[in-house]
């Protein structure tokens, strides 16, 4: 899945322009990458198109702890979206990634995110 396919898909997933998807998706992979190991960010970059390995690896640094709550938050501020966007925003570029990379990388990431993040995933039916 290339970037472009990546944001259209968020898109769809959270009601959102193509645009709109494409900073939500910047947002939130540098949240995540706040959350994750330099190791495992960097493990996950490597699964994703170049546009986006820019997010995760602008987002790394010192790993933080804090909760979705908190992600849905700092993706709101970076983004300007209404609470509710950004929460949906959040699930929909979880759930994009989860089909974007193998299955082993996306389990080895939420293992660090822990169970409150797998609990925000929407998968397609």
């Amino acid at each position: 899945m290339d970037d472009k396919e990546f944001f259209q898909a968020v898109a769809v997933r959270a009601g959102l322009s193509r645009q709109e998807a494409a900073d939500l998706t910047r947002a939130t992979l540098e949240t995540l990458a706040h959350r994750l190991s330099d190791g495992e960010a960097r493990d996950l970059s490597l699964e994703l198109p170049e546009p986006l390995r820019v997010s995760l690896q602008r987002g790394r640094g010192e790993m933080e702890v804090f909760g979705p709550a908190e992600s849905v938050r700092r993706v709101r501020r970076r983004t300007g979206l209404s609470g509710p966007e950004a929460d949906r925003g959040v699930r929909a570029v979880l759930g994009t990634l989860q089909e974007a990379i193998s299955r082993k990388e996306f389990e080895h990431a939420m293992s660090q995110l822990g169970k409150e993040y797998a609990q925000l995933v929407e998968t397609r039916s």
